[in-house]
């Protein structure tokens, strides 16, 4: 019972990770569409292409500003797990 709540709990916190670490790209990548999109109605100018460049630079700038913090959640994450793993191994 005990190995299942942590398995769990390990589960969870993956999910939460995930969620951290992707959510800075898709909400930049959510606003820019939106801004684009509501530019594109305006003025009727119904480009597929137009929303690419501008969505492609600004993920490129969320990356830059908080890549750091990503790889540091998930290089945390896998230290705890391989921690987890040697830890079962020992007993």
């Amino acid at each position: 019972m005990q190995d299942t709540s942590a398995l769990l709990s390990l589960a969870d916190r993956m999910l939460w990770i995930t969620a951290l670490v992707a959510a800075p790209v898709l909400l930049a990548s959510l606003a820019v569409g939106l801004v684009v999109g509501v530019i594109q109605a305006a003025t009727s100018v119904n480009e597929q292409t137009l929303t690419f460049v501008p969505k492609l630079a600004v993920i490129a700038l969320v990356l830059v500003l908080f890549g750091s913090a990503m790889l540091g959640l998930i290089g945390d994450f896998t230290k705890e797990i391989f921690d987890l793993i040697a830890a079962t191994g020992q007993s």
